[in-house]
């Protein structure tokens, strides 16, 4: 069985984004650096159709980047849902921005410049739906910082849950953070969860 064709079989077979996504993915990969820390199409139409059942009135997402997952979120969000994005690439933001501006799901979002971290010591409210996306030596502060915004029945989405594999036998100080999130949120009695081998890995987290 050769993952690569299934991988594109179920892309092929799911519906179509936008397209100003498509047009978003093909400009960050011709003037952007690192495009393939894109979500892409089978993980932002997840993300799409996760936030219109969840209809999440406020979202976070850590690791916004050129601005495709937020769009994805955004799409699925009610009209007056709020989405905050935390981006430490300032080019990346003002890339983003533009897409926005485009877009008539871009006033919902709401980038923030700096390390998310510090973003997230800062807000105040509760989250109904988080979707994290960013450097993965962070998976598990991110996830112990998030949690205790988000309510009871909201959505915490961890991106590049297997990371390429490296979580089966991890060595640098990312694989062993992203296995240690993982590994965590298998016992941890504050969730319940279900891990799917869905491109580089979904991690999907329900706050009890």
């Amino acid at each position: 069985m050769d993952s690569n064709n299934l991988d594109n079989y179920c892309i092929e077979t799911t519906q179509s984004e936008p397209d100003l996504l498509i047009e978003l993915v093909e400009k960050t990969y011709s003037d952007m650096g690192y495009p393939n820390k894109l979500s892409g199409k089978t993980i932002g139409r997840t993300l799409k159709l996760l936030a219109r059942i969840a209809q999440p009135k406020r979202a976070l997402e850590i690791g916004m980047f050129t601005g495709y997952s937020a769009l994805s979120i955004a799409e699925g969000m009610p009209n007056d849902g709020e989405l905050i994005c935390c981006e430490t690439n300032p080019r990346a933001i003002e890339f983003a921005q533009s897409f926005f501006d485009r877009s008539a799901h871009g006033k919902k979002i709401k980038p923030i410049f700096g390390p998310a971290l510090d973003t997230i010591k800062s807000l105040e409210g509760e989250f109904d739906f988080v979707f994290i996306d960013a450097d993965k030596r962070n998976y598990l502060n991110y996830y112990e910082a998030v949690l205790p915004l988000v309510r009871s029945g909201g959505l915490i989405i961890i991106d590049n849950s297997l990371w390429q594999g490296r979580v089966l036998a991890p060595k640098e100080n990312s694989d062993i953070a992203v296995n240690q999130v993982n590994r965590l949120i298998a016992q941890d009695k504050r969730v319940e969860n279900v891990h799917l081998n869905v491109r580089d890995g979904l991690n999907i987290v329900v706050k009890h």
